[in-house]
């Protein structure tokens, strides 16, 4: 079966961090370029970061530059997205997404084939 899962999501104090894994599994994620997403409770899904299949190129939403760090390990998989100085505005579900169609000049795919199911993260004291 074909999926990705996230994990690493949690409760955690402003100021702190976590780190959240996307794994693949039924495929192998060399290919494909990945995306990090979330979704706070009556907004809007917002992109928050990509990076490339071969992982030499990324992006960040003007939010949380400087505070997240994206990273992937094609040999497990598996992308990670590294959250430090957490605010209690980042509190969503965070889901990750994989796309194969990738864009010149672009950390970001053109889109996205598979996407998770999410994993919440709450910043609050």
């Amino acid at each position: 079966q074909v999926q990705l899962v996230e994990s690493g999501g949690g409760l955690v104090q402003p100021g702190g961090s976590l780190r959240l894994s996307c794994a693949a599994s039924g495929f192998t994620l060399d290919n494909y370029a990945i995306g990090w997403f979330r979704q706070a409770p009556g907004k809007e899904r917002e992109g928050v970061s990509c990076i490339k299949s071969s992982g030499g190129r990324t992006y960040y939403a003007d939010s949380t530059k400087g505070r997240f760090t994206i990273s992937r390990d094609n040999a497990k998989s598996t992308a990670y997205l590294q959250m430090n100085s957490l605010e209690p505005e980042d509190t969503a579900v965070y889901s990750c997404a994989a796309g194969r169609h990738e864009i010149e000049g672009s950390a970001c795919p053109s889109w996205y084939d598979y996407r998770g199911q999410g994993t919440q993260v709450t910043v609050s004291s």
